[in-house]
């Protein structure tokens, strides 16, 4: 009887030593992340410090995204022989001069997105990659402080398809006025004397006026997350017709060294480009202006991230 009581206090003895084991390890784990969080904090606040630092800052990050896929004679499904896939990217690219009295901010963004359906039974079908998501933007703002936050600015920004159509429709804005860098990263640009040319065959659709040009884009990197979004707004004071606006938002999250998890997705509405879809794409030669359905128009592309 001895002997089992002596076992059952060894067993009891020895998980009370387990237990608290586990116990000092879960708490020294908790304080180890206490001090991971701190250091990260004073990283951060240094990159931050750096960021704002006269001089060059360049910074650029993308995402790809791709699934391709290949099926024989596989019955179930409608088409049994056929091969698919869907590959796209984006970059998002910085090149910004920062100095005491002036600042030059250039940005790009390009998204381009692939897809096929090879049906290998029917020798009529496309056998290629077509294009579906076109993307192209490029801005340069140069701006003279009259504050650490305000300065008169004048803006540059293109923007077009490179797959298809290029130039048909491109559109480049030209103005000046004021912009806000309330923080570093962080631009909001007002101009209410902007032109905005239009590049087009369809001058039934396109039309270039004058008008006020909104901009405002945020880009940051906080540890392994880049991130950035970006508004362009253009208001015609010849009509609200010729107005638009794309909102465009990409992350990133660095999984293993520069390598991760993307995700981007954007929003556009031009009454223009619905217009000139309608007379051209659809052949509804009696649309106009007044009649035409300018749905909102989106994309999005989830997959792989590379930080450069």
């Amino acid at each position: 009887m001895k002997k089992v009581l002596l076992i059952i206090i060894f067993f009891n003895s020895l998980f009370s030593i387990n237990a608290q084991t586990l116990e000092e390890l879960k708490a020294e784990q908790a304080t180890k992340k206490d001090s991971i969080s701190a250091i990260q904090s004073r990283v951060n606040a240094l990159q931050g410090k750096i960021d704002a630092f006269p001089g060059w800052k360049i910074r650029a990050f993308g995402t790809i995204g791709g699934i391709l896929s290949n099926f024989n004679n596989w019955y179930s499904q409608g088409v049994p022989n056929n091969s698919s896939g869907n590959i796209g990217f984006t970059v998002n690219a910085n090149a910004n001069l920062l100095q005491d009295k002036f600042f030059w901010r250039n940005a790009a963004t390009l998204n381009l997105n692939w897809v096929k359906l090879d049906n290998k039974n029917n020798p009529d079908d496309d056998e290629n990659f077509n294009p579906t998501t076109d993307v192209f933007n490029i801005t340069s703002l140069y701006g003279r402080k009259l504050s650490d936050k305000f300065a008169i600015s004048t803006l540059a920004e293109y923007r077009t398809t490179l797959l298809d159509n290029f130039n048909n429709p491109g559109y480049l804005d030209l103005g000046v006025g004021v912009t806000w860098t309330p923080i570093t990263d962080l631009v909001f640009v007002i101009h209410p004397l902007n032109y905005n040319f239009v590049f087009s065959d369809n001058d039934t659709a396109f039309e270039s006026s004058l008008g006020t040009k909104i901009l405002a884009d945020y880009t940051k990197k906080i540890g392994a997350i880049n991130f950035k979004t970006n508004l362009s707004m253009f208001q015609s004071y010849k009509s609200s017709n010729l107005s638009n606006w794309t909102w465009t938002n990409s992350f990133g999250y660095t999984l293993w060294k520069m390598i991760g998890v993307g995700f981007d997705f954007g929003l556009r509405n031009n009454k223009q480009e619905a217009l000139n879809y309608a007379l051209n794409t659809l052949g509804d030669v009696d649309v106009t202006f007044d009649t035409v359905d300018n749905d909102l128009q989106s994309y999005w592309v989830f997959g792989l991230s590379y930080s450069f």
